[in-house]
């Protein structure tokens, strides 16, 4: 599958600023990025790099402080950034949903689940509360909630932290959106949870077809879940390609740096992990350069004063580094 194919999302050099006191932080710098339909697109990087800025401007829900400097981001061919109130909460929950990396924070502890599961289903007008109510109990038992109507009287505090991110998940698919965009949402968990979570979401893209932005620091989810990872490092694309190219032929040095700091791939028993030396640079001032060269034992002169351009390797396979680049 082509990444470019006929996408539901895409990214076009889209550049955003945050304003600060000591001047705009550009947190993103002429990123592109695609969705095909039915595919899996993970985004990987350190904190910091830019990922949840990126998720966060393609639902447009960027804080006050964001400044949009450039780009477009196109779902369906129309730009997000550019649709009126009333386009947006069409858009939104109906077409593109997300599910965020704390269930508590988007679960009402006050309102009983079956309550909050009806309540996001305000659209369907020709359907009762009591339709509603089954539909809700029936997508709760897709994701593995035992007798979900009974749970559906449940507060959110009398379930588990996974169960918690498995009804946010319930409720993000209400309404069979093209788009689902999951922002670390196996991070709170454990590991027998996070691997449940995987495999439910490859069953939910199977079930429901439709596409999934999955964001993550967590490299061995996204080799296991996803087709197509871009990896972004301080606000710029560095590498993108196929999960193969990306875990068996990584091309940019920060990608090949990230591989090498990824616990599961250590063969030997260690008092302490591997990890990148230095910082995420100061994104006020960016280097001339590549933005990864303070960091990189392989930068020689021509990166310090020359940004990289982002060049093709292969069909779908792209890194933005002078070693592979003219």
């Amino acid at each position: 599958m082509d990444a470019s194919a006929d996408p539901v999302l895409s990214i076009r050099d889209l550049s955003i600023d945050f304003v600060t006191p000591r001047g705009p932080v550009r947190a993103l710098r002429r990123v592109d990025l695609d969705v095909p339909r039915g595919g899996i697109v993970g985004v990987v990087g350190e904190s910091g790099s830019g990922k949840t800025t990126l998720i966060l401007a393609a639902m447009r829900l960027l804080p006050g402080n964001a400044e949009v400097r450039g780009g477009a981001v196109l779902f369906d061919g129309d730009d997000v950034l550019r649709m009126d109130a009333k386009r947006l909460r069409g858009l939104r929950g109906r077409r593109m949903a997300m599910v965020f990396q704390d269930p508590m924070t988007s679960l009402n502890p006050v309102l009983s689940v079956g309550t909050q599961m009806v309540d996001i289903q305000y659209r369907d007008r020709d359907r009762g509360r009591p339709a509603k109510r089954r539909r809700a109990a029936d997508m709760l038992r897709r994701v593995g909630i035992p007798d979900p109507e009974q749970r559906l009287d449940n507060y959110p505090h009398e379930f588990s932290g996974g169960m918690r991110q498995r009804i946010a998940i319930a409720m993000a698919l209400l309404d069979n959106p093209d788009l689902l965009i999951a922002d670390e949402p196996t991070t709170a968990l454990d590991v027998t949870m996070e691997a449940q979570i995987i495999h439910l979401l490859r069953e939910l893209r199977r079930d429901f077809r439709g596409s999934i932005l999955f964001v993550s620091h967590n490299l061995g989810l996204v080799a296991e879940l996803c087709d197509f990872v871009v990896v972004l490092y301080a606000g710029e694309v560095v590498e993108r390609g196929t999960v193969r190219d990306i875990f068996h032929r990584p091309r940019h040095p920060y990608t090949e740096a990230l591989l090498v700091c990824d616990p599961a791939r250590l063969d030997t028993v260690r008092r302490e992990l591997p990890t990148i030396p230095g910082d995420v640079p100061d994104l006020v001032h960016p280097a001339p350069g590549c933005i990864f060269a303070d960091r990189c034992a392989k930068a020689f002169d021509r990166c310090r004063v020359e940004a990289p351009t982002l060049t093709a390797i292969g069909d779908g396979h792209a890194a933005s580094c002078h070693l592979v680049g003219p």
